[in-house]
């Protein structure tokens, strides 16, 4: 279920500008719609700013009012063209920490870069840290992200960062369709935690898991199903779906093993290419994806369902402000 704040404090953010209430919402390029859904659940407006490219392609940002002594929160999804959107949020923390903010918290629904949290072969970068490293210097305080691909990225910045999961808005969705015999499916070994978690708050839903090689970057071969699926409602759980590869050849596997449907729930949308074609030849009854990317129309399809963490955030974001919990978001 998606928590809601009370009017009296939806009330104050947009009237008292003073003292410990005064909050601003500023927004990237990246995703302007989901910035404003945020602003419309907290009742207040995003401080508006200049934001654009040179001829050389380098990037400008003047904010255009005064957040002097202000609680800022910088809404940037670091997705395609990932480079701009990392750099332009940098930019605009240098940007708000010159303009004297009190405090900088980068809201970043979709981290780019997470997934090379780790040295697989020999002189590999670890971008994760790198990013950290990144946004903590240009002045960040602090990170609010939702579904980070490895828990132990948290663990890359030196300034605390606040991990949101968009498990109860996917949730929500997903029981309201009344599905029966569901089994919750992993679609590697990596993700079984996620799936695991998932499981337990869907009714304590069955497990299974799909054992799959990895062959090379975006490029997997499923082996075997590990777990019983056979004539029920199959439901992948991922944190993300970019070439759409692991999913699709995870419910064709599914599928042989007798599944009577497949579903597929992840809530990063990076649809690289070929995964709209793979999404969309019918081995999925439904892929549902949260709105934490922008998703332009010549990447959705029949069977796409995209439902909006942006309530989400505004509460997580009223909590930070309020310096109030946000781990009974989950309980």
């Amino acid at each position: 279920m998606v928590l809601t704040a009370t009017a009296p404090l939806r009330a104050s953010l947009s009237t008292n500008k003073s003292g410990s209430d005064r909050l601003y919402l500023i927004s990237g390029s990246a995703h302007t719609t989901l910035a404003q859904d945020i602003a419309n659940y907290l009742g207040t407006s995003l401080i508006p700013i200049i934001s654009k490219r040179f001829a050389d392609g380098e990037i400008y940002v003047q904010i255009q009012e005064s957040i002097r002594g202000g609680d800022v929160y910088l809404i940037q999804p670091t997705s395609y063209p990932v480079n701009d959107c990392l750099m332009e949020l940098m930019i605009m923390i240098d940007a708000c920490r010159r303009a004297s903010a009190r405090q900088i918290t980068a809201v970043i629904p979709y981290s780019g870069y997470t997934r090379a949290d780790r040295k697989v072969s020999g002189r590999e970068s670890i971008t994760a840290k790198l990013v950290a490293n990144l946004i903590t210097t240009a002045g960040a305080d602090r990170v609010l992200a939702m579904d980070l691909h490895s828990a132990q990225v948290q663990g890359f910045f030196d300034i605390p960062l606040d991990h949101i999961y968009s498990t109860p808005v996917l949730l929500n969705y997903l029981q309201s369709k009344q599905l029966r015999d569901v089994v919750v499916v992993s679609p590697d070994i990596g993700g079984v935690g996620r799936a695991r978690a998932f499981a337990k708050k869907f009714n304590d839903a069955p497990l299974a898991i799909v054992d799959k090689r990895r062959t090379a970057h975006n490029c997997a071969k499923v082996m075997n199903v590990i777990g019983d699926v056979k004539g029920k409602t199959a439901i992948l759980v991922d944190d993300m779906i970019d070439t759409a590869g692991t999913i699709t050849e995870a419910a064709k596997i599914l599928r042989q093993e007798g599944a009577r449907q497949v579903f597929a729930c992840a809530t990063h949308a990076v649809f690289s290419p070929p995964a709209i074609e793979r999404l969309s030849s019918g081995c999925l009854e439904e892929v549902i994806v949260t709105n934490t990317i922008p998703i332009p129309e010549d990447k959705r399809f029949p069977q796409l369902t995209v439902v909006s963490v942006a309530n989400f955030f505004g509460e997580a974001i009223l909590r930070l402000h309020q310096e109030s919990s946000i781990s009974t978001m989950f309980i």
